[in-house]
């Protein structure tokens, strides 16, 4: 299958954003665009001792509706789900992608990403799902999985759609950020926008070596491009550096130097992840 823009949706307030900057993406990248709903289909009754006082055909008759109730749960999710992607293909369309796919599956987001992955040339997700607290710096926890588990690029979207107008690309020199820097260069999806490099650290040779590189890469491709090293605190020296320059689209490499496994990604890009309120690509 070709690879396309793959938009998870559900009933969280950040699925409108997902949707216009999944076309927005489709359109940039002209590739095809799949919305895609998932339906979990882990029983949503807790399992419980009902041997009790309960005689044995009270007991059966209980259960029967337990199950019953299930599949009621179900069949409305289902439903939910196919309304969710109707109105997502209409607001696509809306936005100008000519023929926007969706799928409904069932099981849970992470695994049926995973499943999907070949397909996939960027994933496009809301920062929390319908289920997560709603706390404003609160990471949704299929978001941190889907991180961990798939090796594509993840648009993080925020709940409203601004076309991007100046990116900027957090770059430290390893691996995971010069292959940043040559995808920008040569991706559609930045075609005439304005890049911002930035190194947090001190002014080295190294670093001025390193910030040189990225620009003339970017600059060849045919990028407006400039670029800055300044010291200070990481989180807090990228987010002054973004108000000061209107930046729109933040670029982070999701990787991590913790040996602790269940850690999403390196402590700066959880702690920028979790307080953006623009979007954020990941690169694996």
């Amino acid at each position: 299958m070709t690879e396309q823009v793959m938009a998870a949706i559900d009933g969280s307030q950040f699925s409108a954003g997902v949707c216009d900057y999944a076309a927005w993406a489709s359109l940039a990248l002209e590739a095809p665009l799949t919305f895609l709903h998932v339906v979990d289909n882990h029983p949503q009754t807790a399992e419980a001792d009902l041997s009790g006082n309960l005689g044995l055909g009270a007991r059966e008759h209980l259960l029967e509706e337990l199950a019953h109730l299930d599949e009621q749960r179900a069949k409305v999710a289902q439903e939910q789900g196919r309304l969710m992607l109707k109105a997502a293909k209409e607001r696509a369309v809306e936005d100008g992608v000519a023929q926007p796919a969706t799928r409904q599956r069932n099981g849970t987001l992470v695994e049926t990403l995973a499943e999907l992955e070949a397909d996939m040339r960027l994933l496009v997700i809301g920062k929390r799902g319908e289920g997560a607290h709603q706390a404003s710096d609160h990471l949704g926890s299929n978001l941190e999985r889907v991180v961990r588990t798939l090796h594509r690029p993840i648009l993080m979207a925020p709940e409203t759609f601004t076309r991007p107008e100046r990116v900027m690309i957090a770059f430290d020199g390893s691996k995971t950020t010069r292959k940043g820097v040559e995808m920008l260069a040569k991706s559609p999806l930045f075609n005439g926008i304005p890049v911002h490099v930035v190194i947090v650290g001190a002014e080295t040779g190294d670093h001025r070596s390193q910030l040189e590189w990225a620009l003339s890469t970017l600059r060849e491709a045919g990028h407006e491009a400039e670029g800055a090293i300044r010291a200070g605190d990481v989180e807090e020296t990228l987010r002054g550096y973004q108000q000061e320059h209107g930046i729109d689209l933040l670029v982070m490499g999701a990787y991590g130097h913790s040996r602790v496994r269940h850690l999403l990604v390196g402590s700066t890009t959880t702690t920028m992840l979790r307080r953006a309120s623009l979007p954020v690509l990941l690169l694996r």
